[in-house]
């Protein structure tokens, strides 16, 4: 079936428009569902003003619907991500409120450090909402979810989420190789894991209570030589040290 935004039978009659090229003032035509025209005159590439990207945002088969698509619309796709995969793991866990619990407020913290330290976002916050994705298939195939079999069954249903998102495959590799090793930090680990790794640790104290018993001295001894990122460290300040100790 023909999507129905580009099926001419539906169309109006401003469906075939003129613009001044904003380069050099030549007429361009434009039909509606063209992303860019190239002007005749000048050879601009020039993106549809009328054009509604909306559904081209998130559908796997934009490119094939629209053709090649602007480069701003392609980053806007990597960025409404995220959403789409924030929803395909609350409906992979199911009921499992505890999980999917865990996992937004990981992506809360993971966002809120990688805006700080620069981070790509789309990559950050997509592991962040598949990173303990595999714990689903480590409990039923291994009847466990230790760390390394969570690391081992992760990546497999992470990429089957992302694949059917039609994201990009070099997300898709990032995301996975985050999610594969999200308990062990590595040597040259990209910036993109260590703010994952950040936020899950603060969840993971928050949620296990593990800095109850020390005192402050202590607790800012194991936040400085365990976290990755100095935004990392200074969340984890403010949350777990009294105020002024840090």
């Amino acid at each position: 079936m023909k999507c129905p935004g580009q099926d001419t039978k539906y169309w109006k009659k401003d469906a075939i428009f003129e613009i001044e090229c904003p380069e050099c003032g030549h007429l361009i035509e434009f039909f509606k569902d063209d992303p860019t025209r190239r002007c005749k005159n000048c050879e601009k590439k020039i993106v549809n003003p009328n054009m509604d990207f909306g559904c081209a945002a998130y559908c796997k088969y934009a490119e094939q619907c629209l053709g090649t698509l602007p480069e701003e619309f392609i980053e806007k796709r990597r960025d409404l991500l995220k959403d789409r995969v924030a929803i395909e793991m609350k409906r992979y866990f199911g009921h499992d409120f505890k999980r999917i619990g865990h996992a937004s407020k990981v992506a809360w913290y993971a966002e809120k450090i990688g805006k700080a330290e620069q981070a790509d976002l789309p990559v950050v916050l997509c592991a962040a909402y598949l990173h303990d994705i595999g714990i689903k298939n480590a409990e039923e195939k291994h009847g466990s979810s230790a760390p390394d079999l969570q690391e081992k069954e992760g990546p497999p249903a992470a990429r089957q989420i992302l694949e059917k998102l039609g994201a990009g495959e070099d997300l898709i590799e990032e995301v996975c190789n985050i999610v594969g090793h999200h308990h062990h930090p590595r040597e040259d680990d990209t910036l993109n894991f260590k703010c994952l790794y950040d936020a899950d640790m603060i969840v993971n104290h928050q949620e296990n209570g593990s800095f109850e018993k020390l005192n402050n001295e202590k607790i800012h001894a194991v936040i400085d030589r365990s976290f990755l990122t100095k935004s990392g460290k200074k969340t984890a300040f403010d949350i777990f040290l009294n105020k002024g100790n840090h």
